[in-house]
């Protein structure tokens, strides 16, 4: 396991760094993470939680906020009704809904209770909007994500045998053909 463990480490940090590289993120935005530490693992969805992966996701995932500012939230398995763990002080900026949960490995995943037992001042919500994300192992993010969802493509496509989907989010594009966007990337490109 500790080849292993240094193998998923290694790539998290890989994504890690893509996502800081990409200038995407921005102070404050809200990035939801999912992720199935038993597809990290190899094994179906649900099946082989570990919070010993779950560890390795979050130190990286710290990293992220810290050299970026954004504010974390773990989306918790379906159990949970894909309720997300938040720091209290994120929950009272963006006005959100907290629920009364407290996600355990078998209900809210690995990931989502590892994070709630390592944040300062944690709490559950029961939707957000986020600005960014990253879905790992396919646990389905966009319920969680502002509109209009982009892709982002990163060379760093797996976290262990998990796949890995990034995405980010822009405004609404309004006014037809005529209209002028800020964005030259939104002007050059049809996402």
């Amino acid at each position: 396991m500790v080849d292993f463990s240094k193998h998923v480490q290694e790539d998290c940090h890989a994504l890690i760094g893509e996502w800081i590289s990409s200038k995407h993120l921005h102070k404050g935005n809200l990035f939801v993470i999912g992720c199935s530490t038993s597809e990290i693992a190899g094994k179906h969805i649900g099946t082989a939680g570990s919070e010993e992966l779950a560890a390795i996701v979050f130190n990286e995932l710290e990293v992220l906020k810290n050299k970026t500012a954004i504010k974390l939230a773990f989306q918790c398995c379906e159990h949970l009704n894909r309720a997300l763990v938040v720091e209290q002080e994120t929950m009272d900026a963006h006005q959100l809904e907290q629920v009364s949960v407290i996600p355990v490995p078998t209900a809210g995943g690995s990931m989502a209770s590892y994070a709630y037992k390592h944040m300062e001042n944690p709490v559950v919500v029961e939707t957000i909007q986020a600005h960014a994300g990253i879905d790992v192992g396919e646990t389905m993010i966009g319920m969680h994500l502002k509109q209009v969802a982009v892709p982002v493509r990163f060379s760093q496509r797996m976290i262990g045998n998990a796949r890995v989907t990034a995405a980010r989010t822009r405004p609404k594009l309004i006014g037809g053909e005529r209209a002028m966007y800020h964005d030259t990337a939104i002007n050059n490109s049809c996402n």
